[in-house]
């Protein structure tokens, strides 16, 4: 939220591919990020063709490091009982 999101799209991130809060970049950036999130699943062809008519090299290499950071803190946390430290509450 510190870069300009506002409570409410933070709160429609989870159905953001139907949203109206959402532009196609950033439908592109989330439906990129859950991807490379999930284990084994590759992104396509397609996908990574979107993502680069929406971003630069750099972006998609920021993309990219900013998703698989947030993928190895969850993996970290969970492992290791780390539990949420209330820095960023969720209503």
């Amino acid at each position: 939220m510190q870069a300009g999101a506002s409570p409410e799209k933070v709160a429609q991130v989870g159905s953001a591919r139907t949203s109206d809060l959402f532009d196609d970049r950033e439908r592109t950036a989330l439906e990129y990020a859950e991807t490379i999130t999930r284990t084994g699943e590759r992104v396509s062809d397609e996908l990574f063709a979107r993502v680069r008519a929406h971003f630069t090299e750099a972006e998609v290499v920021e993309l990219t490091a900013a998703a698989a950071l947030e993928n190895f803190r969850s993996k970290f946390n969970t492992a290791l009982g780390i539990e949420a430290q209330g820095f960023c509450q969720m209503k």
